[in-house]
């Protein structure tokens, strides 16, 4: 394969992986609205584990049958942020979390926006998502799911919002420690960029 077929690769829309990741997208409001209006748990969790399913699919897709796509490279974090965000934001006022788990996830990503700049400068237009961050997000995108059947009560609802307690911390750890590492990768690549100058 030549460079300018390469490139053309990198840049296609119409590919099973992306649909996938649309049809992911798509999700979202369909969750909060079964959360928030519906109220119906049992239905929520199923469309958040068929997005974390499809997370797994659609990269899985991507490398099989050679559709790795810029587009796809976008929208897969993307759509992981935005699942975490509707789902954290949708439990907790709904008081199933409580607002400073909210908080702690949404502080790491708005720092995270201070590496922009940098990768801008370095005309990067993101960092490669690490085993890291991707197991964080895995385990959020379970544990937080989890949470919906806890609210069951009892005995199994006890056991479920221990599980999804261990899922969550685990994931945030995890969250926080991949975003540390993004943070360090684009200044070790500003470091390097000003010392070649």
């Amino acid at each position: 394969m030549n460079q300018s077929d390469h490139s053309e690769q990198k840049w296609r829309i119409w590919t099973l992986p992306n649909a996938i990741s649309i049809l992911r997208l798509l999700g979202i409001p369909l969750f909060l609205w079964l959360l928030l209006s519906q109220r119906n748990d049992t239905a929520a969790f199923f469309v958040l584990v068929i997005a974390g399913a499809t997370d797994w699919i659609d990269g899985y897709l991507a490398r099989r049958l050679n559709q790795q796509s810029r587009l796809g490279e976008l929208l897969d974090p993307l759509a992981d942020r935005l699942y975490i965000a509707a789902t954290i934001i949708g439990l907790a006022i709904r008081d199933v979390i409580p607002w400073w788990l909210v908080v702690l996830i949404a502080v790491r990503d708005v720092l995270l926006l201070a590496i922009i700049p940098m990768l801008k400068r370095l005309q990067i237009k993101a960092l490669p998502v690490t085993y890291v961050g991707k197991s964080g997000t895995f385990a959020l995108l379970w544990g937080f799911p989890l949470f919906l059947l806890g609210t069951s009560g009892g005995l199994w609802g006890t056991v479920v919002t221990a599980l999804a307690w261990a899922f969550s911390m685990w994931g945030t750890y995890l969250y926080w420690w991949a975003g540390i590492r993004y943070f360090a990768t684009a200044r070790m690549l500003l470091r390097v960029e000003e010392q070649g100058r």
